[in-house]
């Protein structure tokens, strides 16, 4: 069932286990998505990006989720969210089109200008009661990217923090903690932010760039107060490997089916582990 992310958020924060947000990309990762949160049954988010978007249509791929979430995970709660919404008229477009939960995302902009897109937003969605998700300090790096990131690491500035969410009075904070999309060898959490920022703000945390990550920190992570977080390269990785994984043992598949099948259980398989490991799993 489709519902909006603060329902999800607030109660695995008051549990203090993590909500995983699956950035999905088209109907077979959406339905691996779905069938590993039923499986497990477990809350998720399903993230969806500007770039999906520019390829499948807003309206298009919010059917895909909706029709799924009513169909074949109708006991699940599922939030459908906008992943790193640059503009006030795509959040417009994403909640016409039937999104429930929204991230804005101006930290490329100077500071100021970050707070003015947020307050926008946020005043436009917090009248259809929608919650929303900023972010300070850039999360660079792209879903798919890998290697070593060239330069520093961005990080957020805690004494921003506070400001920003007086000022936008946003519902969920993603923070830059050293993590990158992607998989990169020299990113890693800064606890000692995680920590900082706790100190001056009770609002639920999200952790951008987790695919690159051992478990290990991401677990520590959600102890420390990270509710949410987001996953997206490992599922784009794993949809091309394992289609390549059956052309060359498979040759001969020559139907979409035989060829999407393997790519969902692959998916599906590597969901479930994430939600045993954030804790959500029997959450429902």
């Amino acid at each position: 069932m489709l519902i909006t992310s603060d329902f999800i958020i607030e109660k695995a924060k008051k549990e203090n286990y993590g909500i995983g947000c699956f950035i999905n990309y088209n109907l077979e990762t959406v339905l691996a998505t779905a069938q590993a949160a039923v499986e497990m049954r477990s809350p998720i988010i399903i993230g969806i990006s500007e770039f999906t978007i520019a390829y499948t249509g807003v309206h298009t791929i919010a059917k895909i989720v909706k029709s799924i979430a009513e169909n074949q995970a109708v006991s699940i709660p599922i939030a459908l969210h906008l992943d790193h919404g640059r503009s006030l008229e795509s959040v417009k477009a994403a909640l016409e089109a039937g999104f429930t939960s929204i991230q804005i995302d101006g930290s490329h902009l100077p500071f100021e200008k970050n707070i003015d897109l947020t307050q926008k937003v946020i005043r436009h969605c917090h009248q259809k009661k929608i919650w929303v998700e900023g972010e300070l300090g850039a999360i660079y790096g792209g879903h798919g990217d890998s290697g070593v990131f060239k330069g520093d690491v961005p990080l957020v500035k805690p004494e921003e923090v506070l400001e920003y969410i007086e000022q936008t009075e946003v519902d969920m904070l993603a923070p830059a903690l050293g993590t990158i999309h992607g998989k990169f060898k020299n990113e890693k959490i800064h606890f000692d932010l995680i920590k900082k920022i706790k100190l001056v703000t009770d609002i639920p945390l999200v952790l951008h760039g987790a695919s690159g990550l051992p478990n290990d920190e991401i677990t520590r992570a959600v102890k420390e107060g990270v509710t949410k977080v987001n996953i997206g390269t490992e599922t784009k990785n794993l949809f091309v490997d394992s289609i390549k994984d059956t052309l060359k043992k498979h040759p001969e598949v020559n139907g979409p089916r035989s060829l999407m099948t393997p790519t969902v259980e692959a998916i599906k398989k590597m969901i479930k582990e994430k939600i045993k490991m954030l804790g959500s799993a029997n959450k429902i």
